[in-house]
C-alpha cells in the first residue's frame, strides 16, 4: 500500500472530529470529497476505518490501528517541517496574530524572544484565523472563545476600541469625515461599527490595517483603532471613551498536543505575562487626550 500523506491528514482530521461536517472547517474539503478519500483510503487498507451512523463517525479496529500509525508520521512530519524551517536542532515558534496585535508584539519582542534562546520567533499575521490543528502556527491569539475541541484555551485578557484622529485636525479630519477599511480587514467588527454608524460619511479607504492607521494620522479622516496601539502613537488622539459593543476578549490557544513542548511552553507564559502587564492599555484606561 502507497499512503500519501494528504490522505492520513484528511484521515486524521475525520478521525479526532468524529465526522466529515466537523471536518470541513479543518481541511477546507468539502464534505462530499472527504468521504471520497476516506472510501478511497479504505480501499487501499481492504476493510471499513470507520462505523457510519448518524451521529458521526467511530473507528473501527482497524481504523483504531491506522490512527496510531498515521499519528507516528504526523510527528516525523512536524519534525521535519521544524528542521527545514531553522537548522538543525532549533525550533520555531510561530504566534498567529491579527495585524493589530502583530504590530504590538513587534514592539515589545523583547519580552517574548532574546538571543539566549534556543528557538526562533515567527509572527504570522493574517486577518483569518490561522489553523492550529494543522500546526500552520504553534500559538495563536484570538478575540473569539475558540470551539475547536483540539486546542487549549485561556482567557488574558480584553481590548477595547475607540475613535481616533490625527493631532492635527487638517482635511479630512477637519471635515467630519471617516476612514474606512475594505477587503479581508473590512470584516472585523470595528470595521463593520464604522460602516453601520458613519458609512455615510466615509471619504477614504484603506485595506490594510496599518495604511488605515497612517491615513488617520496624515489627516485622511476619523477611525475605530484599538487602544492599545493608538494611545501609544503620538501622532494620534482619541476624541471619545472606548466602544462597549466593540470590546473583546483575547484567548491565547495553542493545539492540545504542542503545549507541554519547551519553547512552545515558554513563549506562551512571556505572551500571557506580557498581555496581563498591558492590561490596563488593553482596556483602553489611558487617559483622553483633550476629551
Amino acid at each position: 500500500m502507497d499512503f500519501g500523506w494528504d490522505d492520513l491528514r484528511v484521515f486524521l482530521d475525520v478521525a479526532r472530529l468524529g465526522g466529515l461536517s466537523a471536518a470541513t472547517s479543518t481541511t477546507g474539503l468539502s464534505a462530499a470529497t472527504l468521504g471520497r478519500r476516506v472510501m478511497a483510503l479504505e480501499r487501499q487498507v481492504g476493510e471499513p476505518l470507520f462505523h457510519r451512523s448518524q451521529t458521526g463517525y467511530r473507528l473501527t479496529r482497524a481504523g483504531e490501528e491506522l490512527l496510531a500509525r498515521a499519528e507516528d508520521v504526523e510527528a516525523a512530519m512536524i519534525s521535519l517541517k521544524h528542521w527545514r524551517d531553522g537548522s538543525v536542532g532549533e525550533r520555531v515558534v510561530r504566534i498567529s496574530v491579527g495585524p493589530w496585535t502583530s504590530a504590538f508584539l513587534a514592539c515589545h519582542i523583547g519580552e517574548l524572544w532574546t538571543t539566549a534562546d534556543r528557538f526562533g520567533v515567527e509572527l504570522v499575521t493574517a486577518n483569518q484565523k490561522i489553523d492550529i490543528g494543522r500546526r500552520n502556527a504553534d500559538l495563536g491569539l484570538r478575540n473569539e472563545r475558540p470551539t475547536e475541541q483540539w486546542l487549549v484555551r485561556r482567557q488574558i485578557g480584553k481590548a477595547a476600541f475607540a475613535i481616533y484622529s490625527g493631532v492635527n485636525l487638517i482635511n479630512g479630519i477637519k471635515a467630519g469625515l471617516f476612514v474606512g477599511v475594505t477587503g479581508d480587514s473590512g470584516h472585523t467588527h470595528s470595521s463593520r461599527w464604522i460602516q453601520a454608524h458613519h458609512g455615510d460619511r466615509i471619504g477614504v479607504r484603506g485595506n490594510d490595517p496599518m495604511s488605515v492607521r497612517e491615513l488617520v494620522a496624515a489627516g485622511a479622516g476619523l477611525s475605530v483603532l484599538p487602544c492599545f496601539l493608538a494611545d501609544t502613537d503620538p501622532r494620534l488622539i482619541r476624541v471619545a471613551s472606548p466602544i462597549p459593543e466593540l470590546e473583546t476578549d483575547l484567548w491565547l490557544v495553542s493545539h492540545h498536543e504542542e503545549r507541554h513542548t519547551q519553547a512552545v511552553r515558554i513563549v506562551a507564559d512571556r505572551l500571557e505575562t506580557l498581555m496581563l502587564g498591558a492590561a490596563p492599555l488593553l482596556r483602553g484606561e489611558q487617559p483622553l487626550h483633550g476629551v
